[in-house]
């Protein structure tokens, strides 16, 4: 059993200027997006990471970069927790592109959007949740079954993660909301994942801490973990495509 932190990179320029970013090179933090990464260094103060996997987009990158030196971690870069390749949509003003038939096929039915010149929604998802499977089960061999970890990702990226952890299928994906430097968290067991958070923007992290071994635990938490603390209230609305 290992917890998950999926953590969404902070606000990025694109994000304030509304405009589908998707892998264009380049894209940064903007000064929000910087104090929300600093803030993620106090916010996980009391947990114990074992490592820290990212998309290799910048904004993931640098949105890291402060936990990472705080805890003398260097990042893990995963390709397959890169961005949805959006082909032909990316760089375009999300107000025109809302207008697009295909639009509406993204949010209602988006196991069947094939972005034009890029990929599918459910190709980004299996793709996703195939590198967070593989990296679930390298850091539970490497640092034991109780290990934390991030995954630095974006908005789309970790929906379709939370979704699949919910046994939700992907057409429901749209329905979760992801903030900007937000943090969902996934307790992956030998069974089934169970899902302790979603769109948390500032919750006390502390009842995530493992407990103590007990003498002569194996380790491998076939149960149902103790439930975590609820969710911040304070979450604003947004992080669908694009936001």
């Amino acid at each position: 059993m290992t917890t998950l932190i999926l953590l969404r990179h902070g606000r990025s320029t694109s994000n304030t200027a509304g405009v589908l970013a998707g892998r264009t090179p380049g894209v940064e933090l903007d000064d929000k997006g910087r104090e929300q990464a600093a803030a993620v260094v106090d916010r996980l103060a009391p947990l114990p990471i074992a490592e820290i996997v990212t998309s290799p987009m910048l904004r993931c990158r640098q949105t890291v970069t402060p936990l990472a030196e705080a805890r003398g971690l260097a990042p893990v870069v995963e390709e397959d927790l890169s961005e949805v390749d959006y082909g032909d949509w990316t760089g375009g003003k999300l107000s025109e592109l809302a207008k697009e038939d295909l639009w509406k096929v993204v949010q209602a039915h988006p196991s069947a959007a094939v972005f034009p010149g890029g990929e599918g929604l459910a190709g980004m998802q299996a793709r996703a949740v195939a590198a967070v499977r593989h990296h679930e089960r390298r850091i539970a061999a490497a640092h034991g079954p109780h290990a934390i970890w991030v995954a630095c990702s974006h908005g789309d990226v970790i929906k379709s993660v939370l979704a699949d952890a919910l046994a939700s299928h992907l057409d429901n994906f749209q329905r979760i909301v992801v903030d900007t430097c937000s943090m969902s968290v996934v307790i992956y067991t030998t069974t089934r994942p169970f899902v302790a958070r979603v769109n948390d923007v500032g919750g006390d992290v502390a009842s995530l801490v493992p407990p103590p071994p007990k003498e002569g635990e194996e380790g491998q938490g076939d149960g149902t973990p103790e439930p975590a603390a609820e969710p911040s209230s304070d979450a604003v609305v947004g992080g669908s495509t694009g936001a």
